[in-house]
């Protein structure tokens, strides 16, 4: 779980896709979100979906990079949301485990 946080903190995208996630990301609800992104079904954990997005962001970087016709900004945007959002539950969780882990 600490490697997947570190990758996410060492990820670089251009300053507004970055805010652009952030404003999105705050009205985050991966009930809605994640199936949509992911595929219907059963919504995995936190730990899954973010190593899922985490495929697709990079391909869609590749994208963005490579000048590639069917690049969508506003798809970006609403994966590094998601992203965003998972890696805040992912840290809650991984919070709320230490706290446990203290009293017991």
């Amino acid at each position: 779980m600490q490697d997947l946080l570190t990758t996410i903190s060492k990820l670089r995208r251009p300053r507004l896709l970055i805010r652009a996630a952030r404003i999105a990301a705050q009205d985050y609800r991966r009930d809605a979100r994640l199936p949509r992104l992911l595929g219907y079904g059963m919504v995995p954990r936190s730990g899954p979906a973010l190593i899922k997005l985490m495929e697709m962001e990079a391909e869609m970087n590749a994208r963005r990079t490579g000048g590639d016709a069917s690049y969508s900004v506003a798809e970006h945007v609403e994966i590094l949301s998601a992203v965003m959002g998972e890696t805040q539950l992912l840290r809650a969780q991984a919070d709320a485990m230490i706290e446990r882990a203290r009293f017991t």
